[in-house]
């Protein structure tokens, strides 16, 4: 079943990809999704992954949860190696500044709630099935 859903994931960004953005913003499960363009830390090659987001002002907020993983995905440690990336809402692209924050700012309880009402409920879900805690990605726009 974890195959079948990655495959989805995949289709859903091949889609958004494609597309250039004018088919993905919304279309799996409703979520907003941006695409999240990051340079790999150890290849220098650019990296894109789909990922649902939620609001806090001019910012946007992603969670690194790997769907509850004890390994956090692979782009958040490029968005700590290098935090100027860019990001495609829909068929606007925004270069941004990526902080990882995590529960000891006193933003964090906020932003988590934001992203996990968006995601209905599932990062408090993926939250539970391990010990490593779940940053919450601010992507500021400069």
């Amino acid at each position: 079943m974890a195959s079948l859903f990655v495959n989805v994931l995949r289709g859903h960004q091949w889609l958004y990809e494609n597309s250039r953005g004018l088919v993905g913003h919304r279309l799996l499960f409703g979520n907003p999704t941006l695409l999240l363009r990051t340079v790999g830390r150890k290849t220098g090659q650019e990296r894109t992954s789909a990922l649902t987001y939620g609001r806090d002002g001019d910012s946007y907020l992603v969670t690194a949860s790997n769907g509850g993983s004890s390994r956090p995905p692979g782009w958040l440690a490029n968005v700590k190696a290098e935090p100027e990336v860019e990001i495609q809402v829909g068929t606007k692209r925004v270069p941004v500044v990526a902080t990882a924050t995590y529960p000891d700012d006193p933003d964090y309880a906020r932003r988590f709630a934001i992203v996990d009402k968006v995601n209905q409920g599932r990062y408090a879900e993926y939250q539970k099935k391990t010990t490593r805690q779940l940053a919450v990605v601010v992507l500021t726009p400069r």
